[in-house]
This record gives C-alpha cells, structure tokens and sequence, in this order.
C-alpha cells in the first residue's frame, strides 16, 4: 500500500514539473486521432452507422498502434510476447479519451 502512495506522489511530481511536456503528447494524442477520423470521412459513409464506425476505429487505432510498439522492442530483445500489452493499451485509451472528452464541444 505504501508503494503505490509513494509511486502515485513521484508519478504526480514528474506530471507537475513536466506539464508542458505533458500537454504536447497529449495535443499530439487528440491530433493523431483527429487526423485519422478524417482520413477515415473517405472510407465511411457520411450517415450514422458510418460515423460511429469511424469515430470507433479512430478511438482505438492509436492505442493499439502505441501498445504495438513496446510489444515490438520486448518481441525483438527475447523473442517472445510482451505480458503487458493490454495494460498498455488501456491506459493509452483512458489517457486520450480523457483528453477528447475535455476538448469535445458540443454541436447545437
């Protein structure tokens, strides 16, 4: 139980004293994401179904290809299955819906 107080104020500390750091990969998260939802307005219909199935795929996209990236290094080095794929991926995923749900404005 202490270690996880310890590592959440280190953790915590490292987001203070790197808050620009920060809020440039997060910039960078919610433009990849937004780069991919239109390239994907060629691919999708312009209707409902289409839209959801876009906006889907653009969610998921970049957390599967960062997750990919550490599995790559790890299947590289020792030649096998890197155990924390789907950690990785989900922490990605809440980090960047987090950030799109804070810049999401509302259409009338």
């Amino acid at each position: 139980m202490i270690k996880y107080i310890v590592t959440i104020i280190v953790v915590s500390l490292l987001i203070i004293l790197g808050m620009s750091y920060a809020q440039h990969a997060l910039q960078f998260l919610v433009s990849a994401h937004d780069w991919i939802s239109a390239q994907l307005l060629q691919v999708f219909s312009v209707g409902e179904a289409g839209n959801i199935l876009r906006q889907l795929i653009a969610l998921l996209a970049i957390p599967l290809v960062i997750g990919l990236i550490p599995v790559i290094i790890y299947w590289l080095a020792k030649h096998g299955w890197f155990p924390y794929f789907m950690e990785v991926v989900w922490v990605v995923w809440l980090i960047q819906t987090a950030a799109i749900v804070v810049q999401y404005k509302a259409t009338p």
